[in-house]
């Protein structure tokens, strides 16, 4: 990785900032970004994220990193996981909340898998990172997908309520890249 900056492949210009703020902790990482239109498979977050990486790689022809997300309720055996951003759109927040209307519990867990590919030959690598908590009826500002629904576990607020400083210490996205910043690190 010596002296290559590393392409995260997303559209997303507030996951763009978040990445950009968390790997900018303690030993940085250059960091440049580009929006690809690759076509998701469907499959578990893992599969999704280990196609698309990889595909990325052989597109851009040099390392790069992608991110997949999934939101998952206890309640339905791990759904809507990596098809969040299709049930909030189709749903809202109130609409996810509804989902588990009937069931005995709300919990739910945030995951975020990055997938790292050294370049268009390598098989990419997964790190993922996972925050437990609970679906709740939205609160905090509706801007960032399903944060204004989602309360980790022991904080008492939502994403949404939070100061992007504390989110970023917490949050799932926050442990998948410190697992990737340590892989990093031990490949330069």
């Amino acid at each position: 990785m010596s002296g290559t900056r590393l392409v995260f492949v997303t559209g997303n210009a507030n996951k763009l900032k978040e990445v950009r703020a968390i790997l900018s902790i303690g030993h940085p990482i250059d960091l440049d970004s580009q929006d690809l239109n690759i076509p998701e498979i469907q499959g578990t977050t893992q599969e999704v994220a280990l196609d698309k990486c990889k595909r990325a790689a052989e597109i851009l022809g040099r390392p790069c990193i992608t991110e997949d997300t999934a939101l998952c309720f206890k309640a339905l055996n791990g759904l809507p996981g990596p098809y969040i951003k299709y049930f909030l759109k189709e749903l809202g927040h109130e609409g996810l909340n509804k989902l588990l209307a009937g069931f005995d519990t709300k919990e739910a867990w945030a995951l975020c898998t990055f997938a790292y590919c050294a370049g268009p030959e390598s098989e990419p690598i997964l790190f993922e990172g996972r925050t437990d908590g609970t679906i709740v009826p939205a609160r905090g500002p509706a801007v960032f997908g399903w944060d204004a629904v989602f309360q980790p576990e022991n904080t008492g607020k939502t994403y949404a309520e939070m100061e992007p400083e504390q989110k970023n210490k917490l949050s799932h996205r926050y442990r998948a890249l410190d697992k990737l910043r340590e892989y990093l690190r031990s490949i330069e």
